[in-house]
């Protein structure tokens, strides 16, 4: 008898021996290892094409026939898509967060539900930037997962979700329901009173700008400017004003946030910041008393502005505040000052607040400024004296050259629409013919406004002039006017437009047909979505969101078109191994500038190539405004012009600080060669426009530059040599 253990040996070795004799089975096919330097250019892909994945190209069957009684071996799988949702989950917590980035730079609601979950990463860092990609994207749907997040233990992170609540509120105002609104509101004034405690808080001086700040600091900064965007002042009293009514600190967020907040309940905090050690906080505080529009305010800005240690930027933000007040007893101080001081950007901005405030003790000193040999400065005192006699300026007016600058004559377009028909119509109707194109916009604007007969029929001519700026100018006054034979105007203009590389007289005409409305306009905007530049396209949807509510047309318009100023997988882009350094050279001395190629690649080499290209060669810096920005990069010179292309925003958590460099819009990713440079923090600007860089040397001469100066040429030192 054979016992049962035995036959169980018997079997073993048969299987054994039978598995000898066969072929063995093919080994499993390990997936690659995949490098962080590829994940990086799929990510780099996918944001700048503004889609969220790509499939992968079917694989083909072999074609080979294998030997009879051979085995098959199994085909490869296929390969995964590339997909920034499936990078969310990736095991490196870099490579999740900068897809966390990359998805809220798309901008789709398909990437809601995937950062929402990536708010429970274990990385802080992750669940910071998906709380910033959140607000990027800006939908209503995130509001609950990101109220939660702000009692998250990353300070951070907290002060991110409250960032992007405050984003998704001023996107979505229409959408959010008041009592929702004051709930994120206390949530976010709860975790700002918390931080107003800490010693990091406690630890900041007036004008510190370092960033990144503390973790506590960066809350407590992001948490006020969202309160800032919610519009609700109490949740921001409670937090950043004591028990004794002072505020919790001089730090300038403080100053900035209750000048933003527009509540008259305001005014005694202002007050006492605008005698606050340092230039940021006065500077804001004056600002914000200007916006409140009390009188009692005109006494502590005047003695602000009069005493003599006091700070160029709050001067100039002193004068503004007066002239918003509108209490004429200001007006001889100013006029003082325009007469005194040394800065011309000061005496602009003095010109500009006398014209505001009407004041008959400005005239004098006003029209002796309209033959100064700065032409801004000319046009400037040009409106003023026009705001401020118009009987006076029709006299000295009838005794003045034609001026030989088109800035001057520009504003005199403007002027004239603000006089009676009978006096500027035919004066206007003769500027028509100016030999500089960059005056007509500010004519068919003038005749727009004076309700002029012929104004629309002017428009219908200009619309088939060679100057793209001029046709999208006369396509917004045929929008607002809607002659009867308009539509069919703009639609033949439209596709003379399409042979623009421009997308300024497009987009006007656009619109322009949209404000028609019917089956005509929306067919044209459904065949615009597939125009040949993205920042059309995304212009066509928002005109559609208008005319069929009902449709969703993001999709349509992707992927994005065009070639990267850097390719994908340039390595200089995915892990540069210096940072570039800009030299811009003027009369006034040079500005350096560093950057920021890891958080703005495409358009940091953007501006690299254009400089190396000599674009920003002998342009002319066309706007400065005082305490705020200059900007350039118009080879026009009006504000209208760029490179003939546009290149997608690259939004990131640089915030705007003095000396910051950014890149200038129309709308979102409008982005091209235009650019500027902050004069001192600008909050507002976070988060809407890209930060591609910082002014390291040179930021008194960022001071200096006025209107109309120029830019000798501009070099680019990339680590190793200057061009």
């Amino acid at each position: 008898m054979i016992h049962i253990s035995a036959i169980r040996r018997l079997l073993l070795a048969a299987a054994l021996l039978a598995g000898g004799c066969a072929s063995a089975p093919p080994a499993p096919i390990k997936p690659p290892t995949i490098p962080y330097e590829r994940k990086m250019t799929w990510m780099l892909q996918l944001e700048d094409r503004r889609i969220l994945r790509v499939e992968p190209p079917p694989v083909a069957a072999p074609t080979v026939v294998p030997k009879k009684g051979a085995k098959i071996a199994p085909a490869p799988p296929a390969p995964p898509p590339i997909d920034l949702t499936i990078l969310l989950t990736d095991s490196e917590p870099r490579v999740r967060r900068r897809a966390a980035l990359a998805i809220g730079r798309v901008g789709l609601p398909g990437g809601i539900q995937p950062l929402i979950g990536a708010l429970s990463d274990t990385d802080p860092e992750v669940r910071a930037m998906a709380a910033f990609g959140l607000g990027l994207i800006g939908d209503v749907v995130a509001a609950p997962a990101l109220t939660k997040a702000l009692v998250d233990e990353s300070p951070l992170a907290r002060g991110r979700a409250a960032e992007a609540l405050g984003q998704i509120d001023a996107k979505e105002k229409d959408q959010v329901q008041p009592e929702a609104r004051q709930q994120v509101a206390d949530a976010i004034g709860r975790m700002v009173a918390e931080y107003a405690k800490s010693p990091a808080v406690a630890s900041m001086q007036g004008d510190d700008e370092k960033w990144p700040a503390a973790a506590e600091a960066d809350a407590f900064r992001l948490g006020i400017y969202a309160l800032v965007r919610l519009g609700t002042y109490e949740p921001l009293a409670s937090a950043a004003i004591g028990p004794d009514g002072r505020p919790v600190t001089s730090w300038w967020p403080v100053a900035y946030a209750f000048s933003r907040i527009n509540d008259a309940r305001a005014q005694p905090v202002l007050t006492q910041l605008l005698n606050a050690p340092g230039k940021y906080s006065p500077a804001f505080a004056a600002r914000g008393l200007g916006a409140i529009k009390d009188r009692a305010s005109v006494d502590p800005l005047m003695t602000r502005l009069s005493a003599d240690n006091t700070p160029p930027e709050v001067v100039v933000s002193a004068v503004r505040a007066l002239a918003s007040i509108g209490d004429r007893s200001a007006a001889p101080a100013i006029a003082k000052l325009v007469l005194a001081t040394n800065d011309p950007n000061v005496r602009l901005e003095g010109v500009r607040a006398l014209g505001t405030l009407r004041a008959p003790e400005g005239l004098d000193v006003v029209e002796n400024l309209l033959s100064d040999s700065w032409p801004t400065l000319r046009a400037e005192a040009l409106r003023s004296a026009a705001a401020i006699d118009q009987e006076s300026f029709l006299l000295v007016l009838s005794g003045m050259d034609r001026d030989p600058h088109w800035i001057v004559r520009a504003a005199l377009a403007d002027v004239l629409a603000t006089l009676s028909p009978e006096i500027a119509v035919e004066r206007l109707r003769s500027m028509l013919g100016d030999e500089d194109r960059r005056v007509v916009p500010a004519v068919l604007r003038g005749l727009q406004r004076l309700k002029a007969p012929d104004a629309a029929t002017v428009a219908l001519t200009e619309l088939k002039e060679p100057d793209f700026v001029v046709r999208g100018a006369a396509a917004d006054v045929i929008g607002a006017l809607k002659p009867p034979d308009g539509l069919d105007a703009l639609a033949a203009a439209l596709t003379l437009a399409q042979a623009d590389a421009a997308i300024d007289a497009r987009a006007s005409i656009l619109s322009a047909m949209a404000e028609y409305g019917g089956q005509r306009a929306t067919d044209a905007l459904k065949e615009a979505l597939q125009d040949k530049d993205w920042a059309v396209r995304v212009r066509a949807v928002d005109l559609l969101a208008k005319l069929d509510p009902a449709g969703d047309y993001r999709d349509a318009i992707r992927p994005a078109p065009g070639v990267p100023t850097a390719p994908y997988d340039d390595a200089q882009v995915i892990a540069p191994s210096y940072s570039p350094r800009i030299f811009i050279e003027t009369a006034r001395g040079t500005i350096e500038f560093e950057l920021a190629v890891l958080d703005a690649p495409q358009t940091s080499r953007n501006f690299m190539t254009l400089a190396r290209k000599g674009f920003f060669n002998g342009l002319q810096i066309h706007r400065v405004v005082p305490n705020f920005v200059v900007q350039d990069g118009d080879p026009r010179g009006d504000g209208e012009g760029g490179p003939g292309y546009t290149i997608r925003d690259e939004l990131n958590e640089r915030p705007f600080l003095r000396g910051t460099v950014g890149m200038a819009l129309s709308w979102r990713d409008t982005g091209g060669s235009q650019f500027f440079i902050t004069h001192s923090p600008q909050p507002h600007l976070d988060a809407r426009y890209t930060v591609f860089g910082r002014v390291v040397n040179g930021m008194d001469v960022v001071d200096r530059i006025q209107q109309g100066d120029t830019i000798t040429r501009v070099r680019v030192w990339d680590g190793t040599t200057m061009q």
